[in-house]
């Protein structure tokens, strides 16, 4: 299991099957309400506290993308809560009510699709994600957004994991699939993507 901050409020884990393995949990375990899926999320949520201070009281807003024959990724968002100051949140106990008042996001197929709400966004996020992947992805325009498209056989371990951080904080996962994109979306950009937005805008 590895953890990373990506904001304050923010992290990433990293889980691999051989770590549902060890803790008896299948990969299909991950969508159900079960002690041993708890069980993990606690033992995420202590271990990010004791190396990256990162306090999981109040609503948490979870991101879950499985991988193919990798694992997962998992981004954590903390919401503040109305009213409660940072040194509140820092004094205050986690209940196993904080700790599981979250909204879950399960993104289970061979696409990673995010939606950006300001071009500016796509081209910010593009230019970041050229250093990890220079070239990918498909640009389409649906619902008055913008959606970046990329598909698992364009990236490996290392770059989804990088290129799903990035895409987190400039964007928001969503599951629209590319039959929908084709037909009620425009598409920009079939592929090459992201040296195009970065050739063009960059």
């Amino acid at each position: 299991m590895k953890i990373e901050r990506l904001s304050q409020d923010k992290i990433r884990i990293f889980l691999t099957f051989d770590d549902l393995m060890e803790r008896g949990i299948q990969k299909d375990d991950i969508w159900r309400e079960i002690p041993k899926v708890h069980e993990l999320f606690s033992e995420m949520m202590d271990q990010a506290y004791t190396e990256l201070g990162f306090d999981a009281t109040g609503p948490l807003a979870v991101e879950v993308f499985a991988l193919p024959a990798q694992g997962m990724v998992i981004i954590v968002t903390r919401s503040k809560l109305p009213g409660r100051s940072d040194a509140d949140a820092d004094d205050a106990y986690a209940t196993e009510d904080d700790i599981y008042e979250m909204e879950v996001t399960l993104e289970s197929s061979d696409e990673v699709t995010y939606a950006f709400d300001d071009f500016e966004h796509v081209v910010r996020a593009a230019r970041i994600i050229s250093r990890h992947l220079p070239d990918g992805g498909s640009l389409y325009a649906y619902k008055n957004r913008w959606i970046l498209r990329f598909h698992a056989d364009e990236l490996d371990e290392d770059t989804i994991a990088q290129i799903i951080s990035v895409l987190s904080e400039f964007g928001e996962a969503v599951s629209v699939t590319e039959a929908v994109l084709e037909e009620y979306g425009k598409c920009v950009m079939k592929r090459h993507a992201i040296s195009s937005l970065v050739n063009h805008f960059g």
